[in-house]
């Protein structure tokens, strides 16, 4: 039998008490553990020390402090050791403490197995992110640049992402010589779901979200040039710019590679595969994989829903929300936020209170701001423009700029000028710099020709330096992405794409089309009105694939817009389609418009 006093390392770590102690799942069986410990002597070694410590941190927090408290000279290991239990177990603030220790100690000093569990600590709230910026000057104080391990640059990278700081987040991964995987992994999330939440007012909608899915797909071939073999947190990342891009090739050929490559189908790889396919239009196909799979979870379940209510979908969006209901899964928040949306895009605005009273009468759920924005969408888009104000006004909590939002833009579709004009007030306050808020207010003043009102909000928007955001749209031709703005002359095909569109335009004459100016924001004359929408982005990727995809193809026309279709477009596509006898799908900001025979499947109610 090896005594304590004589044991080497490879005997400590393969003990039976510490395999006991691996076992451990009550805070009396540990207690037993960590008294034969203190009996064998086996407590005096460090790493036995730091595993009791680890385990006992996870089952009471107050003892794996009142066992650390009782160490004489605790090494900058067991320190590190208890930081990383505390920051993964959600206590940033016991975490923070034993750092303070750490440097007021007189001996001991940081090293790089510290920081990455205190970035971790900062990003798991908002509340802490500002303190990862304090912690990165120790990081430059207290380490040598030529010792940061890429676990630190690591954790730099990841930190500097949660926090909405993407370009530095970005610098920091460039000056990393040989990334590996969890480094890549972490700026491929970054720009495959970026935040701005912490950081800036700037919204959401206003990402250049196409611009930084294209760089995930960047990011991911420099990936595999290096040589490092990405595995199913990879994937994840390059499938979500998939879906943003609506780049189904690509999409397609990630989940073969998946296959090819005998990586794990885990829920996560599902779902963002389903959601790719759903988000490229393919909504079959994004159906044909949910069904595959044998135990549903709330995750598969909320993308299929989600799919469904993009897609316009709304009974069968709350079928599946039925069905959910029958296998006995619980609904989360997120349930009730698509089954809502759903509701709210084909007016099903009984369908939806019910569901929304269902929320806290019968799953014990709290509505959340989300899901009072869904409500106010449902109760706008319906024409209950009095009810949807009132929602707000009486809501438990501050609404927020997407509440108003709904209620601008139902007032632009229902001629409501005066909550129109409430509701960008409040927008302005939220979002000052967000150029969607005036161009919807714009648009109404248009409607009803009130050019000096629109002079009036496109002189505030030049006041206050606010631009508006360009209108875009993508299309994927044989595998390889289109990308079109308004007016654009760049695309190698531009002489044949504008020929196009002369015909196009003759041809919509032909069968009496008048073009819908009243919501062109500049007052000019009819005839240039008409030019400026002839040109929008949608209807030159639309020109485009006309070219280049025979006429006798079945698949449809498939585009992406980063911005709300316009009236004008609406229309003429619908008429295209007839004309052309070709099927066109646009997934705008909002949601799918599928065109076939003259009509939309929106039934213009978007």
């Amino acid at each position: 039998m090896l005594q304590w006093s004589s044991m080497k390392p490879e005997h400590l770590i393969n003990h039976p008490t510490l395999i006991l102690l691996g076992n451990c799942k009550s805070l009396t069986t540990l207690k037993k553990i960590h008294a034969q410990m203190i009996t064998t002597g086996l407590i005096l070694h460090t790493f036995p020390l730091s595993r009791i410590l680890l385990y006992s941190s996870t089952l009471s927090l107050t003892y794996s402090l009142t066992i650390f408290n009782q160490i004489i000279n605790p090494s900058i290991f067991l320190y590190n050791t208890l930081i990383s239990s505390f920051a993964s177990n959600n206590n940033p603030q016991i975490a923070f403490s034993l750092y303070s220790q750490i440097l007021t100690h007189k001996t001991l000093k940081p090293n790089n197995f510290t920081y990455p569990s205190l970035f971790k600590a900062c990003g798991s709230h908002p509340s802490w992110l500002h303190h990862g910026i304090a912690l990165h000057t120790h990081v430059l104080k207290f380490l040598e640049p030529h010792t940061f391990d890429h676990f630190v640059q690591a954790s730099l990278v990841n930190f500097y992402s949660k926090f909405g700081n993407l370009g530095l987040s970005r610098f920091l991964f460039n000056q990393i010589k040989k990334p590996d995987l969890a480094t890549w992994n972490s700026i491929l999330a970054a720009y495959a779901n970026p935040t701005t939440t912490y950081t800036t007012t700037t919204s959401v909608d206003e990402q250049d979200t196409t611009g930084l899915a294209i760089e995930v797909l960047c990011l991911f071939n420099e990936m595999l040039l290096a040589q490092c073999r990405p595995n199913e947190v990879t994937l994840v990342a390059v499938i979500t710019a998939c879906a943003k891009l609506g780049a189904f090739t690509q999409g397609s050929w990630a989940y073969s590679y998946i296959l090819r490559n005998n990586l794990k189908l885990n829920r996560f790889v599902i779902t963002s595969l389903i959601d790719m396919y759903a988000k490229c239009g393919w909504l079959d196909f994004a159906k044909q994989l949910f069904d595959q799979i044998p135990d549903k979870d709330v995750l598969c379940y909320n993308v299929m829903i989600r799919g469904f209510a993009v897609h316009g979908y709304g009974h069968q969006a709350l079928s599946l929300f039925n069905e959910m209901k029958v296998a006995k899964v619980q609904p989360d928040d997120v349930t009730f936020v698509v089954a809502l949306c759903a509701c709210a895009h084909v007016g099903l605005v009984e369908d939806g209170y019910s569901c929304f009273n269902s929320m806290k009468d019968v799953y014990g759920i709290e509505p959340k701001v989300e899901h009072y924005a869904c409500l106010v969408d449902l109760l706008a888009r319906g024409g209950l423009l009095d009810e949807a104000h009132r929602t707000i006004s009486t809501m438990p909590m501050k609404p927020n700029a997407v509440l108003w939002r709904s209620l601008l833009g139902a007032s632009r579709v229902h001629e409501n000028l005066g909550l129109g004009e409430l509701a960008l007030r409040n927008l302005i306050e939220l979002e000052p710099r967000t150029s969607g808020n005036y161009v919807l207010l714009s648009n109404m003043y248009a409607k009803i020709n009130r050019w000096d009102s629109v002079k009036e909000v496109r002189k505030a928007m030049k006041n206050l330096g606010v631009s508006k955001l360009p209108g875009s749209s993508l299309i994927e031709i044989d595998g390889v992405l289109h990308e079109f703005l308004m007016g654009d002359k760049t695309h190698p095909s531009s002489k044949e794409i504008y020929v196009k569109l002369e015909e196009t335009s003759k041809r919509l004459n032909t069968y009496g089309y008048n073009s819908v100016t009243r919501e062109v924001l500049f007052d000019i004359e009819e005839e240039e009105k008409e030019d400026a929408l002839n040109y929008h982005s949608e209807r030159l990727a639309i020109a485009f694939a006309l070219i280049q995809v025979p006429s006798n193809s079945s698949v449809p026309i498939r585009i992406i817009k980063n911005l709300r279709v316009c009236s004008d477009c609406h229309e003429s596509t619908k008429l295209i389609s007839k004309i052309y006898g070709r099927g066109i799908i646009v997934r705008d900001r909002n949601r799918f418009h599928h065109f076939k025979d003259g009509t939309c499947s929106c039934l213009d109610y978007w």
